[in-house]
């Protein structure tokens, strides 16, 4: 532990060096940047319209479902998903069941029982 005198002088040092320079908040991103952001198959749908969105309209290869309650995620290829729920099956529908069919927080009551999903984007 330094002593309050190396203290003070190490303070005084930090106050003699310039500060190094931040990048400026106002700076202009690069166009390349936000055609990337565009180009990227999420950058069209917000949570809410993902999941209202059918099983034959997602392109991503890997859809992912959370639990509020107790933590736990469950992952299912489209592929599969698709197989086992049908190409019309809308993805919340679909996720509910997943969490659903697994969950452990069972206590009895229709009102508390079963998964609170949070739809995870991979």
């Amino acid at each position: 532990m330094p002593t309050p005198k190396q203290m003070e002088k190490l303070a005084a040092e930090a106050a003699r060096r310039p500060a190094p320079p931040a990048a400026a908040l106002d700076a202009r991103l690069p166009a390349e940047y936000w055609e990337s952001v565009l180009k990227d198959p999420r950058a069209g749908a917000t949570g809410a319209q993902m999941q209202q969105r059918r099983l034959s309209e997602i392109q991503r290869h890997v859809l992912r479902v959370c639990c509020r309650r107790c933590e736990r995620t469950v992952e299912i290829q489209t592929a599969d998903a698709v197989r086992l729920y049908g190409v019309n099956a809308v993805w919340k529908d679909v996720a509910q069941r997943l969490l659903d069919n697994t969950c452990q927080q069972r206590t009895g009551r229709h009102e508390e029982d079963g998964c609170w999903p949070a739809f995870d984007t991979p």
